[in-house]
Order: structure tokens, then sequence, then C-alpha cells
């Protein structure tokens, strides 16, 4: 940051890879931030010459630009959880991870545990708040498996939009991927990322998703070679279209 101007509390320590904007104004309404050894609130702004710790943890912000701005796409298997620490010690999406000095990763958003495919971490924790972000409308493509017969007006419902328990959504687009027997294909077009979101979309027309896959973000397609279970980082031409996408 400047030294003779002023940010954020929760934007800086964004950016400095602690966390998502999300995540650092729940620590700071925890009481887990302080600056200048008082509790810090949301809101806050501060200065170079400014104390801050996290946890009693001192944050040197003095540094927070000098560390890369990094972004992973990482093919997530079905049966990992998108969180840091899980009380039921199931997979997670951090446990094969690349290791990182003075930065940790931060997932843009979450795939349930049934979910595969491309999921986005970057270093830097306001790029992530800005990704996940309502207003950003960054394209979210799924190739979903779906069990029971959807026809035309199912279709058009699911475009036009239908009431969830938490507001109104609809696809984008749907397209016809192919598929003999019970199961078809479907892809399927999303601007936002609310929790299990296809699935609740397709359970209101009494079919079920058998089988579901991030195919892409935004401009990052899920890499044919890459694994599942395995990371790629994006390379400066890759990380400059899903920039571009924000500025729109």
């Amino acid at each position: 940051m400047k030294t003779d101007s002023s940010e954020k509390l929760q934007k800086v320590l964004a950016r400095a890879g602690l966390g998502s904007r999300r995540e650092i104004e729940q620590w700071i309404r925890d009481g887990r931030v302080k600056v200048n050894k008082d509790i810090a609130h949301i809101g806050e702004r501060v200065v170079f010459k400014d104390k801050i710790s996290v946890d009693n943890r001192e944050i040197n912000i003095l540094n927070i630009k000098e560390a890369p701005q990094k972004i992973l796409c990482y093919h997530k298997p079905a049966g990992e959880v998108c969180t840091r620490h899980d009380p039921e010690k199931r997979k997670t999406i951090f446990d094969k991870l690349p290791p990182l000095k003075r930065a940790r990763w931060i997932n843009v958003g979450r795939l349930d545990i049934n979910t595969s495919g491309v999921l986005l971490l970057t270093t830097d924790g306001e790029l992530a708040n800005r990704l996940m972000h309502p207003s950003s409308n960054i394209e979210r493509e799924y190739a979903v498996r779906i069990l029971g017969e959807v026809d035309l007006d199912m279709k058009k419902r699911l475009t036009e939009g239908v009431e969830l328990e938490d507001g109104m959504a609809k696809f984008k687009s749907i397209r016809d991927a192919g598929g003999s027997g019970a199961n078809h294909w479907y892809h399927v077009i999303l601007t936002e990322g609310r929790n299990r979101e296809v699935r609740r979309l397709w359970e209101t027309q009494g079919v079920t998703v058998s089988r579901l896959i991030r195919i892409r973000f935004g401009s990052i397609l899920l890499p044919p070679r890459l694994r599942a279970g395995k990371s790629v980082e994006l390379d400066e031409q890759s990380k400059r279209l899903l920039l571009k996408s924000l500025k729109h």
C-alpha cells in the first residue's frame, strides 16, 4: 500500500493473501483482528505505520505488495471438500496443493463434495472476492448428467427462472450433450455461484443429477490432460483473459 494513503483494513488483509474479503470481515466481527492493539471494526482504514495483528500475530503490511499474484486451476475430484480444516476428517482440496511461502491458497467459491471439475485458487484475497462477487457475472459452465425425462417445457422453465428457497434462479443456457438410456448429459451455464444451485434447479423439475462436473469458470476451461487431484498454475495470458472479464 502507498505510504501516504489509507485503505480499508479488510481489503489490505485480503490482498496479503490471508483470506477472502468475506472471510476477513467475519474475523473482524469475531474480534480476531487488532489495529494498534485495539479491536478492529468493519470499514476501518489503515496506513503503513499502523500495527495490525490477526489472532495476536503481527502482519507486516509494508511487504504485502511484494508477494506475486498466483492463480491456480485445480481439477477437484468428487469426495473432497472445499474447506481448510474439516471436523469430519474428510479429504480437502488443500491436501494436494503446491506449498507456498509468505502466502496461502484461497479458493474462489466452492464445489460441493459430490461435484468435480474446475476450481480456481489464488494468493490474492481481493481478487478472490472480485471473482466471487455477484456483480462480476462470470459464467460457470457445467456438464450435468440427468436421470429422468427432460422436455422443452422443463428447459423453458429453467432458463426463464424458478423459485428456490433463497430466491429466483435460472440457467443462462441449456445445451444437449448426448447420452443414451435413462441418463442424459447437458451443458448448463450460470452467472452466479449459490450453494448447490445446479442440483437444486434440476431438482425443482423432479429429475435427479447423477453426475456434475464444472468444465469452465469464466475463460478457464478444465484442461483435458489435467487429472483429478492435480493442479496447474495459470500462465500470464490465461490470467489476463480471466482478469479482463472483471472489467466489463
